[in-house]
């Protein structure tokens, strides 16, 4: 299906909205039924009619439309945040006494479900180093029912092997969930590869603008279905049709945002790769990345998110981020804006180890400004080191 096609034809029936260019937000919380048999009907199958908006909802069902073809998927379901899109399915899959292997260092929120959430009903989680599949294939037990990955993770980028998880997963029935936030659909499909469950905070590049909280789950049909009829309707993080009237406007333009900062990344990569005070850059198409091969095979191309190590104390690190006078500090990534998060926020000052590089660790996102305009102030923080 032709990208353009996706982005801004597909589920847009404009015939039955006055031929308006735009699709209108259908913003009610209740559907009329003219007869009891079709109100009966409706009842009995809400997952294909429009009954109250926790469920469906056309402004919403556009927008789902939309974000399957983008995966490759046959269904998508939209969430009110990232996190509840992986959580929904997780809890959807799994019961007491299940056990499921996930990679390293996910998503802190996520981490804080598997941790502390899913131990008290009886869930245990094991987690591995994801760059060698032979680490998955030992971890799984009699009992393992998920495999969780995050390829690449939002730190430090690691990427796992997702064809070659997913056909592991797949010979030992196991379900693969795979949190796709880095990449965005333009970046990597891993339905596509073998991978089960898709999920994904579009908050970031889908929404585009920092203006609206959301998540998305793509997969087959029969497992939306059956997440939608459980756990998702009992639930209800759905999201409001406003918000998904702002994630369609913000598909509009995914193509050229995404594009423009591919071409702004690479060259703040490589001017911060050549810096005296730059350890380390980790960024998964940089020619310094480890696992670059593997990027390239099931990824085409990176986003904005990249990571540098520099080479100083925490004051260093506190001057050069409180320099910053264009890029923001801030969590998230994806909008407009530049941002810089540095691990130290997320630490006690006295817990800070120099000799960690982990602890030195800065994640930068490069937004929609101009290159050069991005590098100037990189540069003028860099001098106050």
């Amino acid at each position: 299906m032709d990208l353009s096609y996706i982005l801004n034809e597909l589920g847009e029936d404009r015939k039955d909205y006055f031929n308006a260019v735009a699709p209108p937000v259908i913003q009610t919380s209740n559907f009329v039924f003219s007869t009891v048999e079709a109100f009966r009907k409706g009842l009995a199958d809400e997952y294909d009619h429009w009954i109250y908006s926790r469920g469906n909802n056309p402004t919403v069902d556009i927008l789902r439309k939309k974000l399957a073809a983008l995966d490759g998927a046959e269904d998508a379901l939209v969430f009110g945040s990232g996190i509840a899109s992986i959580v929904t399915p997780i809890l959807a899959n799994l019961s007491s006494g299940d056990h499921v292997v996930s990679v390293a260092k996910p998503y802190s929120w996520t981490t804080r479900f598997f941790d502390r959430i899913l131990p008290r009903f009886g869930v245990e989680t094991n987690y591995v180093d994801g760059t060698v599949v032979e680490h998955f294939e030992k971890a799984i037990r009699e009992n393992t029912r998920l495999i969780y990955l995050e390829s690449p993770n939002t730190f430090t980028y690691e990427l796992q092997d997702l064809k070659a998880v997913a056909a592991l997963a797949r010979s030992r029935g196991i379900l693969t969930l795979v949190d796709n936030s880095y990449c965005s659909p333009l970046h990597q499909q891993p339905i596509t590869l073998g991978i089960d469950l898709c999920a994904q905070s579009a908050t970031k590049f889908i929404g585009g603008h920092s203006d609206v909280v959301a998540g998305v789950l793509t997969g087959s049909r029969e497992r939306i279905k059956a997440i939608f009829d459980g756990e998702f309707m009992n639930i209800g993080g759905t999201i409001s049709p406003w918000n998904a009237w702002l994630l369609i406007r913000g598909l509009r333009t995914l193509q050229v945002r995404m594009e423009r900062i591919a071409a702004s990344t690479a060259k703040v990569a490589e001017w911060l790769f050549r810096h005296t005070l730059v350890e380390k850059i980790v960024f998964p198409f940089h020619h310094s990345f480890p696992q670059l091969e593997l990027a390239k095979k099931q990824m085409k191309g990176a986003g904005g998110l990249l990571s540098i190590v520099l080479k100083t104390d925490r004051e260093g690190i506190e001057r050069f981020c409180n320099g910053l006078k264009h890029i923001l500090m801030a969590v998230s990534w994806g909008g407009h804006e530049s941002l810089a998060f540095p691990a130290i926020a997320g630490m006690p000052p006295e817990d800070f180890d120099p000799s960690n590089p982990s602890h030195r660790l800065v994640r930068i996102y490069i937004g929609l400004e101009d290159p050069d305009y991005l590098i100037g102030d990189l540069a003028q923080a860099l001098d106050q080191v």
